[in-house]
């Protein structure tokens, strides 16, 4: 085979004004260099370093490891237990009021959160804002929005931001909301705002895990009760009307004094606190100090009587049931024998050669029958 070099040594002559050249050496196809910009994936952390991170008061850390305790998979659940139950005893050291806000679509729940935060930091307050996004039902995805409705408070440093997704969790609210208030107490946030994804009949799962109710209305939207359940108005430690601004002030004031008038027709709450309604303005910043000191006040009632303390007890009882029930739950699905049945049981269902609710009801004897502690 005739060398490259003596093909182009023939052309090397006086006798052609032909001239060819070697040309330029071909680049290899992979990038020599590429290793330099991939990323080496980090590895897991382990509880140890996400405690330290969380009591350190890193928010990259414990963003890490409420990612952790949300994640589903069962490789993860020792992991987040461990990190949980170390925090809780730090958690239980710092007196935080745990706040949940709800209210109408509408209501300016963001917009209100970011301007009442911002209060609260400037006196002091370190705040954790737990947001919970609604989930399609059909794609199963959140947004995740809440941080671009939050620009100001974002940049604050005593302030911490945490949207999830609601999941279908009852309320609304994320079935690990719980544990990421503890997260957030252990990292020293003293104040936490639960936010839920808006008024309805399940409210009391935020209710369950708060100490302070906060309700959002709006004003002119038609008639002001309307729409409005007993069971979320008899939770409420306090009503906020929102937007009362501008031409809407008069309207507010008519609609403070209906919500005051219904509240005092309930009956007695049983931590001796007195639910009133109130008018604000995010926009303004009016009427953000006045319910602040009703929230200081409330806290300092039932501190005082001993409720806050009796309600925590019986908040950790409540959510010790519903961790039961997931477990209950998680063992079931993931159970060998079910995950094999199901689809079977499944497909005759649709086909509809089987009753729903036999079939339940037989796919889980099956599950007695094989189960295993």
């Amino acid at each position: 085979m005739e060398k490259q070099g003596d093909f182009f040594d023939d052309y090397k002559n006086d006798d052609t004004a032909l001239i060819v050249n070697e040309g330029v050496e071909q680049p290899p196809v992979v990038n020599p260099y590429l290793s330099r910009f991939l990323k080496k994936r980090p590895t897991q952390m382990s509880a140890d370093q996400f405690v330290e991170g969380i009591f350190a008061g890193n928010t990259t850390i414990l963003s890490q490891a409420i990612t952790l305790i949300e994640n589903s998979l069962p490789e993860n659940r020792a992991l987040a237990q461990t990190i949980i139950q170390r925090c809780q005893e730090r958690s239980n050291q710092i007196k935080s009021m745990r706040i949940g806000i709800t209210g109408v679509p509408g209501a300016g729940k963001s917009t209100f959160i970011e301007a009442f935060g911002g209060l609260l930091t400037s006196k002091g307050h370190k705040l954790a804002v737990l947001a919970i996004d609604p989930s399609s039902e059909k794609s199963k995805g959140s947004i995740l929005g809440d941080k671009t409705r939050m620009e100001t408070l974002c940049n604050d440093p005593k302030a911490f931001i945490r949207p999830s997704p609601s999941a279908g969790s009852l309320g609304g609210v994320a079935r690990k909301t719980r544990e990421t208030v503890i997260l957030c107490e252990a990292a020293g946030y003293d104040v936490i705002f639960i936010e839920t994804v808006g008024v309805g009949q399940s409210e009391i799962a935020v209710h369950s895990m708060s100490d302070f109710f906060l309700l959002l209305m709006l004003s002119g939207a038609g008639d002001d009760l309307q729409g409005i359940k007993r069971g979320i108005m008899e939770m409420s430690d306090l009503i906020a009307i929102t937007k009362a601004d501008g031409t809407n002030v008069d309207k507010a004031s008519m609609a403070r004094a209906l919500y005051a008038n219904a509240l005092h027709l309930f009956p007695p709450t049983e931590s001796g606190w007195v639910p009133t309604a109130l008018t604000s303005s995010a926009v303004n910043k009016t009427g953000l100090t006045e319910i602040l000191d009703k929230i200081y006040e409330y806290f300092e009632l039932v501190q005082g009587n001993g409720y806050y303390q009796r309600k925590r007890r019986e908040q950790s009882r409540f959510w010790m049931y519903e961790s039961i029930n997931e477990s209950l739950k998680n063992s079931f699905y993931e159970n060998p024998m079910v995950e094999k049945l199901l689809p079977e049981y499944e497909q005759a269902v649709l086909d509809g050669k089987f009753e729903s609710f036999a079939a339940a009801t037989e796919l889980f004897e099956k599950f007695q029958e094989n189960k295993t502690f």
